[in-house]
């Protein structure tokens, strides 16, 4: 098979892992930057350039969306149109985009898994209805867009709060991407890693702050080690996932007393948890490929 990766470049170790899974198994990979790939759009002869050349997409089996977040809507961009031309994809565009906006994401899987508890208004003029929803304070404040613990407050008070959301809704108008959630005690600065991949866990890990940081994210300085996952653990995430319309997905879980509660799903997750862990991530996505690739690129039954 001839395989696709979408990714910033060769020097990203996730990506590295990708090509040589992918080598070792007898296939074919090339690694596009798709930030410098533009695409034509044109009723007759739509297509996507890299290189000067336009990527054939019969050449290719599959690709490997490996989007940034920061690059969110131009690479979801360039796989959408891929998608549209009939490759068969890992993760579809829409999929990417849902997990990307943490307000949309919580709402579909507060469908079919537990979620912190989470509210989110236009202005703080109701802080104290805000906060009664989610068990008053101390309470988690969070950007939509946020990622590795960036754009994420813990305020201990109600003061706190409120004066934490004027200065978010100051430099955001349309407060719709500003979160409120519970602050779950008996988890704080622990959270767990699970990497699903066709619809079964490969790998797990639970990540630890090593000084009073309520975020265990392992780029703030977080520990990971290995952990022993419950059967309803497994299930969640596995739910999450599929909820979620990904294929390949980090979701991350928070154990709390009323059962495990999941943060977040992320459709670009890193191989950091191969280190971690000891297991291998990347054969079985190119396995997922071989699997499924030749069937035709699957309908997202979740609405947009």
């Amino acid at each position: 098979m001839k395989i696709a990766i979408l990714s910033n470049g060769n020097a990203n170790y996730s990506t590295k892992r990708l090509v040589e899974a992918a080598k070792a198994r007898g296939h074919t990979v090339k690694v596009i930057k798709y930030k410098n790939c533009f695409v034509s759009v044109d009723s007759q002869d739509p297509k996507v350039i890299y290189k000067g050349k336009e990527i054939d997409i019969k050449e290719y089996d599959a690709i490997i969306p490996r989007i940034a977040n920061y690059m969110t809507r131009y690479g979801t961009a360039i796989v959408r149109q891929l998608e549209s031309e009939g490759i068969f994809t890992t993760a579809s565009a829409i999929a990417i985009q849902r997990s990307r906006d943490k307000l949309r994401a919580t709402q579909i899987m507060a469908r079919v898994v537990g979620v912190p508890k989470t509210v989110f208004s236009r202005n703080s003029l109701d802080i104290d209805g805000m906060l009664d929803q989610v068990g008053g304070a101390p309470v988690i404040i969070k950007l939509g867009s946020s990622t590795h613990g960036n754009g994420v407050v813990l305020a201990d008070t109600k003061k706190a709060a409120k004066s934490a959301l004027q200065a978010f809704y100051l430099y955001n108008e349309d407060g719709t991407n500003i979160m409120i959630q519970e602050f779950v005690q008996e988890s704080a600065g622990v959270d767990i890693r699970v990497f699903v991949v066709g619809g079964r866990v490969v790998a797990s890990m639970k990540r630890q702050s090593l000084d009073d940081d309520f975020r265990s994210n392992l780029h703030r300085g977080g520990e990971g080690v290995p952990v022993k996952l419950t059967d309803e653990e497994r299930k969640t995430a596995i739910k999450a996932a599929k909820v979620m319309g990904l294929s390949v997905a980090g979701v991350d879980i928070m154990r709390s007393a009323r059962g495990p509660l999941v943060l977040e799903v992320n459709a670009s997750p890193g191989f950091g948890i191969e280190k971690v862990t000891g297991r291998d991530v990347a054969t079985p996505i190119i396995e997922y490929i071989e699997q499924n690739a030749r069937r035709g690129q699957k309908k997202d039954k979740i609405g947009a």
